[in-house]
């Protein structure tokens, strides 16, 4: 467990909100059937291009035929993405649409909704009885996540059609801005901790993990003090060892399933939270010991002008497999490094 005592009497360095809120969209960041790659099984990835599934253990490019022969072997699929890119999301669908087809009833788990708003997407997946205005209003989406619901409904509404469950992923963002607030001592002193049942969880601090989020915290928020990126690093734990506890907890029941075509639990989230399996799949195997089968695929903008970038996203293997998307119409992905 992680966490500096804070002195108690002295005064705390303040992060600014702006910051503070630029974080809770960087830690989920920094990280189609037309899309997928419909080539022979395997050939050498010797060139990048639009529509390609690499994996990254021999970087060989494999066909979306044979990339679902290994999926459907898994409990866990982490899909990173690039917020707000539809072909992510179509990507995801392509996916989902196989499971389907191959007789699988996977379980959707969304970083966009947060806990509290579990009630809420229960309803609107599952009955009639909420209106989409009614459900976007109370389920706060304009505060907890933003941007237009149109990039993202398309992958509720193919669990409301297919009568899946659908997960919210997030910890409540209240408790992650206390986190990058106050600091992970002083937040578990708080209500909002007990109130998210956080009291009896582990928050480990993973040497890996801590040299890779600190980089990119000091990259996308250059000048702060050092408690500052300590609180947002901390924040980053919280956050991801909350997405883990949520992907255990379904995990267990569908091994309690006598149900053998339900599963897998799909992971959606930005890539940040896949980078290199440190930040959620680590913990998740943790938590499990060890005895977890599990992929991840970071999903990602095909230009000829990140070359360079991607090939160093294949060399340090930043996810079991990578997937190439065509450029999105927000324009090539902001990344901090």
């Amino acid at each position: 467990m992680l966490g500096r005592a804070m002195m108690r009497g002295l005064p705390q360095p303040v992060v600014p909100a702006v910051l503070v809120c630029a974080f809770l969209s960087f830690v989920a960041c920094a990280g189609t059937e037309q899309a997928a790659s419909s080539g022979p099984v395997m050939e050498a990835a010797s060139s990048f291009r639009s529509g390609q599934i690499i994996d990254t253990t021999n970087e060989e490019s494999i066909s979306i035929e044979e990339l679902m022969r290994r999926l459907l072997r898994q409990e866990v699929v982490y899909l990173g993405e690039e917020h707000h890119n539809r072909f992510h999301i179509e990507t995801a669908l392509s996916l989902l649409n196989s499971l389907s087809r191959a007789g699988r009833r996977p379980v959707v788990a969304m970083e966009m909704f947060g806990w509290e708003s579990q009630p809420l997407l229960d309803r609107y997946v599952q009955g009639d009885d909420l209106t989409r205005r009614d459900f976007l209003n109370q389920v706060g989406w304009a505060q907890n996540w933003g941007g237009p619901f149109e990039t993202y409904e398309p992958l509720v509404i193919f669990t409301k059609t297919e009568h899946l469950r659908l997960v919210a992923l997030n910890p409540p963002k209240t408790l992650v801005r206390l986190v990058a607030k106050k600091g992970l001592a002083q937040a578990r002193l708080e209500e909002d901790w007990t109130r998210s049942s956080m009291q009896e969880e582990t928050i480990v601090d993973d040497p890996s993990y801590r040299q890779k989020i600190l980089e990119q915290l000091r990259a996308c928020h250059d000048g702060g003090s050092d408690d500052m990126y300590q609180k947002m690093y901390e924040a980053s734990m919280v956050r991801d060892e909350g997405m883990a506890k949520t992907i255990v907890s379904l995990v267990k029941v569908l091994r309690g399933s006598a149900d053998p075509v339900v599963g897998p639990v799909i992971s959606y989230t930005g890539g940040g939270h896949v980078q290199y399996n440190l930040p959620v799949p680590q913990r998740v195997a943790r938590r499990l010991s060890g005895t977890i089968r599990q992929t991840s695929i970071y999903m990602t903008t095909y230009d000829e002008k990140r070359r360079e970038e991607l090939r160093e996203m294949l060399t340090s293997r930043i996810a079991d497999y990578i997937w190439l998307t065509p450029l999105s119409e927000g324009g090539m992905p902001r990344r901090c490094r």
